[in-house]
């Protein structure tokens, strides 16, 4: 794996018992490292016409704005309900401790716009789904998602349904 993925530390039973919580905030805090990272997020879609990168509440805007400054594009965060303040679409999604909710702005992206979508783990793929369904709810074409880590032991990649690609930079 490459150098930076030395910094993402297991944090055990968290945000409940039983589930091991890859933190990714060392990564952000050593420049040299957020940088391979994003870099890492951003190869695979450098040569592709891209719109805007859409970031998933909370790390995968951090990831999210990085990666759409690096591919010179826009970005548009998804959020937790009652953060955006603008008339939104919402949808309800499955975690793998839980239920959950997400919201984005229901003028965020054209019909029509090319959208990569990302977050900074993949787990069970809920939260990906969710965002990318909100996305496409707007007409907008999801041409690629991205995350960071993919956590390949809870087996969402063999569950992938969608057509767009899936990268992770990292899997564990």
């Amino acid at each position: 794996m490459p150098a930076w993925t030395d910094l993402i530390r297991d944090v055990p039973d968290f945000p409940q018992p039983g589930i091991l919580f890859k933190d990714i905030t060392p990564v952000l805090a050593d420049a040299a490292a957020f940088a391979a990272a994003v870099e890492a997020m951003a190869m695979p879609w450098r040569d592709e016409a891209i719109d805007a990168v859409v970031g998933v509440e909370a790390r995968g805007f951090i990831l999210g704005a990085a990666l759409a400054r690096e591919l010179e594009v826009g970005f548009v965060p998804v959020r937790k309900p009652g953060k955006l303040p603008a008339h939104t679409l919402s949808l309800d999604y499955g975690l793998e401790y839980g239920r959950d909710r997400l919201e984005i702005h229901v003028d965020a992206v054209p019909a029509g716009a090319r959208v990569l979508v990302v977050d900074d783990v993949l787990a069970t793929g809920g939260t990906l789904k969710a965002a990318i369904e909100l996305v496409e709810r707007q007409g907008a074409i999801v041409i690629g998602t991205g995350v960071l880590v993919e956590l390949g032991f809870l087996g969402a990649r063999a569950a992938w349904r969608h057509a767009a690609p899936l990268h992770a930079s990292a899997r564990y």
